[in-house]
Order: C-alpha cells, then sequence, then structure tokens
C-alpha cells in the first residue's frame, strides 16, 4: 500500500499538520485502525512546534466522513465479539475527547456528508468550515442505535429543543445553516473549501480570518413552534405537542419518530436530559457504558441490516411502537449505568 492508498494519509504541508479520511467508495467511514492512526498523527503533531495547525479533510467529492463503520460493528456483534466493539469505542471517544481538548487550532474542511462518528471528527474542534454541498445528522435511531461521539453532549447545548429534534430524528442540517444552528463556524463555497488547506499551510489560521459569513437567513416557518415540541419533558409529551400542530414539519417529524427505533428514540431522549448537565467526558462515559447495552438490542442488528446491509428499509422493531417501550426499564437501565 503507497501512502497515497492508506485509509488515513498524513503528512507534514508548511505551518500545519493535514489528514484525509481517505475511503471515498465507503463514504469515508472510519474503521477501528483509522481511528489509531488518526488519534496518532494528532498526538505526534500536538508537541511538534512545527506544526502551527491540525487540517482535516474527507477524499472525494461525497463526503466529509459518513459516520462509523457500523457494517463492521454489527459483524462483530453477530459474532458475539463484544471486546472488539467495546475496543473500538473506546478508541473513537478518546480520539473526540483528544480533538475536543488539543491545544491548537484543530480545521475540519467539512464537505458533502458529515454523519456520526463524522461529526465527532469535527465538531469537537476549533473551526468547522462548511459549503453548500454539506450535510451533517447524527442518524442513529433510523439503526436502532443513539447519537454518540459525545452527541449528549454537544447536541444539548445548541438552542433549545434544537438537539433533541437533531437527536431523535436524525434531520439533517445543509450548508450555512449549520454555522446559524452552531454545528460549524465558517462558511465558504465550494472552491474555497478545496484550496483552504493549501492557504493554511502557507498562511496558518489567519487563512480563516475575516471570512464573510451567510447572512441569518432567520428562523423557518414553524420552526419555532416545532423545537418547543422538542423541549417537553418526556417522548409522550413530544409526541402530544406534534399532534396538536398543523405543519409539513411536525407532520414528518411525526413519521420519523413512528419510523425510527422505538427503543432507540427513549435512550436518546434520557442520555440528551442527563447530557445537558455532565461535561463531555461525564457524557462519554455514560455514551460507552450504554453502547455495551445497545449492540445486544436486537435493534441494532436488525436496524443496521434494513438500512445498510439489505437496504430494504423495512426494519423490525422489537418492540414496534414507542408506547410498547417500558419507560420505567429505561430509567432503571440508566441508573445503573450511571453507577458503573
Amino acid at each position: 500500500m503507497t501512502p497515497n492508498d492508506s485509509p488515513i494519509i498524513t503528512r507534514r504541508q508548511g505551518r500545519i499538520g493535514r489528514l484525509t479520511v481517505n475511503r471515498p467508495r465507503a463514504l469515508n467511514a472510519l474503521d477501528h485502525a483509522m481511528v489509531v492512526t488518526f488519534h496518532n498523527a494528532l498526538m505526534t503533531w500536538r508537541d511538534d512546534p512545527a506544526v502551527e495547525a491540525v487540517v482535516v479533510e474527507g477524499a472525494g467529492e461525497r463526503a466529509f466522513c459518513a459516520g462509523g463503520d457500523i457494517r463492521r460493528v454489527r459483524d462483530l456483534t453477530l459474532a458475539g465479539d463484544y471486546a472488539g466493539i467495546e475496543a473500538f469505542f473506546a478508541d473513537e471517544y478518546a480520539l473526540n475527547a483528544a480533538i475536543a481538548r488539543y491545544p491548537k487550532p484543530y480545521v475540519a474542511l467539512i464537505g458533502g456528508l458529515c454523519m456520526g462518528g463524522g461529526m465527532g471528527l469535527s465538531v469537537h474542534g476549533s473551526h468547522r468550515v462548511v459549503t453548500d454541498t454539506t450535510v451533517m445528522a447524527m442518524p442513529e435511531t433510523n439503526i436502532g442505535f443513539f447519537p454518540d461521539v459525545g452527541a449528549s453532549f454537544f447536541l444539548s447545548r445548541l438552542q433549545v429543543g434544537q438537539g433533541m429534534f437533531l437527536a431523535l430524528t436524525g434531520a439533517r442540517v445543509q450548508g450555512a445553516e449549520a454555522v446559524g444552528v452552531g454545528l460549524a463556524t465558517h462558511h465558504v463555497t465550494n472552491d474555497r473549501l478545496a484550496t483552504l488547506a493549501d492557504e493554511m499551510a502557507q498562511d496558518g489560521v489567519a487563512a480563516l480570518a475575516n471570512m464573510a459569513q451567510p447572512p441569518s437567513a432567520g428562523s423557518k416557518p414553524g420552526q419555532e413552534e416545532l423545537l418547543a415540541c422538542f423541549a417537553a419533558s418526556s417522548v409522550a409529551d413530544i409526541l402530544a405537542r406534534l399532534e396538536t400542530l398543523d405543519s409539513i414539519s411536525a407532520r414528518e417529524a411525526l413519521t420519523t419518530l413512528r419510523s425510527v427505533s422505538p427503543t432507540a428514540v427513549l435512550w436518546t431522549f434520557e442520555l440528551m436530559r442527563l447530557g445537558a448537565t455532565r461535561t463531555l467526558e461525564q457524557c462519554q462515559a455514560l455514551e460507552l457504558a450504554l453502547t455495551r447495552h445497545a449492540v445486544r438490542h436486537p435493534d441494532f442488528a436488525e436496524g443496521v441490516r434494513a438500512m445498510v446491509v439489505d437496504k430494504d428499509r423495512q426494519p423490525r422493531w422489537s418492540p414496534a411502537r414507542i408506547e410498547d417501550v417500558p419507560i420505567g426499564d429505561v430509567r432503571a437501565m440508566f441508573r445503573q449505568l450511571g453507577d458503573s
């Protein structure tokens, strides 16, 4: 394998360390070895005085990083290799924490899809640059899982209701909207994104200075009412509030909540509620504990089968309805996770 064939390309270029996630055919999905390589590069450059900043990008035009390699995680689940799953998530979360604490500018150039693990590679950094092609989302409830990689920390700190809406529904945030929501810090044209790493290699983070930001588009029609629904004190109350709204966005949200994993919806609600008052490290510890339970639940293997493996988009959830998931059991599980 030549350096350019590596799934993580690491190189020094002028004043920056440059990392390219290089699996374009897999939408730059992360596997365990990639996580380790990425983390090692960050640690090497952290103490190198010649490296003023780190710049991260995705190969190809379709994705920055579409997430972790969930097909592989499902395979490990079916094989009963829970130690392998634990090692992957522990190392991925350690990488996310290292990004959040990085002492130098960390610049994510986010073109195309950025989901799941890709959010962990970007949102924790100091600078997140998007274009009109950017699509950011945490769609884990769609596969019987929950928004992780520290999402219970960063989503719970968005506008009231916004983070819960994104976490439960997996709704997509596109282009300049990511700046307004708080997931990104800069918006540039596609052409500028393609040259920005080279500019930073020459000029450092000064290349980001004085960038024109997109004008605020204001709230979408009905957005405030929609987000108010997701500020409710329970999933049942969210559903009840949505049912009172006569809007396309409310109906779409209801349809989504009725189609994703009911168990994952309740897990995610509790996780987001708790994450709002915890540190990133505390959120990650709770998320890691929850992964041990989630990958053993039948909804995970079934969700990945339906959405990624067979792609029939007809998952058979267990239980099939939100109302059939024992909320008391979910809360008891979270109390146990918090004590573990």
